[in-house]
């Protein structure tokens, strides 16, 4: 008998069809792999299982029984737990508080802190959380973050498990002990439904698998012993060919400063265990670093950034420079460094617009002069609100008043002011829609046209097709591939990043 079933799920947006029939069902002691491409309709899934969204039709089956969930809470209360891709915690409570989001244990009227850690403890210790319980959410990386989400969905000793990327922000270390307890968890007889990109960890620790293409089934509740990586590749992406967009020269200002020369590197060595990356980029052209997680292209990109310090090996600037030691060091040098964390390392939330536009090139590097007149800063910033494209209503608002994508782009902005030679992008679209994203990638063609050096890690493969003019792949810590033109597609760099060789050096 199935802990949990989806049947006929149908849901549109519009009149877009976000899910067309899709069926799911999740066996007691099972882990469940739901697959597919970006926008094929998994996270859409996820949502109408757990009762954040409710379909146009179908069933929902627990037990045997139909139900309706009509919120999060009320999936849990059934045993239903979810671990979404969107962190859904309170930056401003306690560790320990955001794992008992409104359902807190009580001795009378009080709250039993004592109670409270006894259930927390054993499974913070699994997940490797070093971090004290009485530390604010606030305070800890998106990695540490993303394990306090799956340690809140843990507490609730669930029967049925939804994991939505649950590794996504995570390093090799804790991305095994989860997977470790996804095992402990099929010995308890828990249900798991488990979304990732990662096929590796899908073929280590799934049962069965399901594929979604389009918002239709592609496969159904294959035994995952019947495949390999690149069958559920071909799966996903079916008899399409992904071929390199070329990305449309924007009509955007040129915001970049000159850049005569290259980005040299060679023979990088980290103590992440990136091991004698040799890299070349120029300016006119966007280069993308992909790869699993902890597989070197973040580290790599960090490293460039003088946030990590390499072991050995070379980096030499435009213009023939050596790289200097140290963050604030690079910046000086013309080195931007825009993570797609906006909200922890891009902005400062309760500071104007204007403020964020020119903290770095005025505040932080000094470079307009120690006496700074607030009204030129102002129109300096609503000259980059013009030319980037934000929707503001005034620039003397909070940040934090913005939407995502708009967010976004004033941390372009504010490293764009400061004219860089060299412009690194970590995930710089996460979380924004597709409208701010294409703009955003006109923004990164503008300032490679005007003579930057743009390198960019993205988890999102269609946006690399999209985006970049050439492709560095990632393998264990190695630079395994580089692919350009017609070479540059989602089956390539899966196969790639999931293997370290593409399919016809295995065939």
């Amino acid at each position: 008998m199935h802990a949990f079933e989806a049947q006929d799920i149908r849901k549109s947006y519009g009149g877009v069809h976000a899910l067309r029939g899709v069926g799911l069902a999740v066996r007691p002691g099972s882990v469940h792999a739901l697959l597919g491409e970006n926008g094929a309709g998994k996270s859409t899934l996820v949502k109408i299982m757990t009762g954040v969204t409710r379909p146009d039709s179908g069933v929902l089956r627990l037990d045997g029984r139909d139900v309706a969930f009509a919120n999060t809470a009320e999936a849990a209360a059934s045993g239903v737990a979810v671990v979404s891709q969107e962190l859904s915690l309170f930056p401003h409570l306690s560790l320990l508080s955001n794992l008992f989001p409104m359902r807190e244990p009580r001795k009378g009227l009080l709250i039993d802190t004592r109670e409270m850690l006894r259930r927390a403890e054993p499974i913070l210790e699994q997940l490797g959380v070093d971090a004290k319980p009485s530390v604010l959410v606030e305070d800890l990386s998106l990695a540490d973050r993303q394990l306090v989400e799956i340690a809140k969905a843990l507490v609730t000793q669930p029967r049925v498990l939804l994991l939505d990327e649950p590794t996504s922000a995570l390093e090799g270390g804790a991305t095994e002990r989860l997977l470790e307890i996804l095992r402990v968890l099929r010995s308890r007889d828990v249900g798991v439904v488990f979304v990732s990109h990662i096929l590796q960890e899908v073929m280590s620790v799934c049962d069965e698998v399901t594929v979604l293409r389009d918002g239709e089934m592609a496969l159904s509740a294959d035994p995952i012993a019947h495949h390999t990586v690149p069958t559920l590749v071909k799966a996903m992406i079916g008899d399409k060919v992904v071929a390199t967009e070329t990305v449309a020269r924007a009509d955007v200002e040129d915001l970049a400063g000159s850049a005569e020369g290259v980005l040299q590197v060679t023979g990088l060595s980290l103590a992440s265990g990136v091991h004698d990356v040799d890299l070349t980029a120029r300016p006119g052209e966007i280069v993308g670093l992909v790869g699993l997680a902890g597989s070197g292209p973040t580290d790599v990109l960090r490293a460039l950034a003088g946030i990590v310090r390499p072991t050995a090996g070379t980096v030499t600037l435009p213009g023939g420079r050596p790289a200097p030691k140290g963050q604030r060091a690079h910046v000086a040098a013309g080195v931007a460094y825009v993570s797609g964390d906006r909200r922890r390392y891009g902005l400062m939330l309760e500071k104007p617009i204007w403020e964020n536009m020119v903290q770095v090139r005025s505040m932080g590097m000094a470079r307009d002069g120690l006496v700074m007149r607030k009204a030129s800063l102002i129109e300096r910033a609503q000259g980059h609100v013009e030319r980037v494209g934000i929707k503001v209503g005034s620039i003397a608002d909070d940040v934090s008043s913005l939407s995502g994508g708009n967010q976004q782009k004033v941390v372009m902005a504010k490293w764009l002011d400061n004219a860089p030679s060299v412009l690194l992008l970590d995930d710089p679209t996460r979380g924004v829609d597709v409208g701010a994203r294409a703009e955003i990638h006109g923004l990164l063609r503008g300032a490679s046209n005007g003579g930057a050096v743009v390198l960019m890690c993205s988890t999102d493969l269609e946006e690399v097709v999209a985006a970049c003019d050439r492709v560095v792949v990632f393998y264990r810590g190695r630079a395994v591939a580089e692919l350009e033109g017609e070479r540059i597609t989602t089956q390539t760099m899966l196969e790639l990043i999931n293997t370290g060789v593409p399919e016809e050096a295995t065939a």
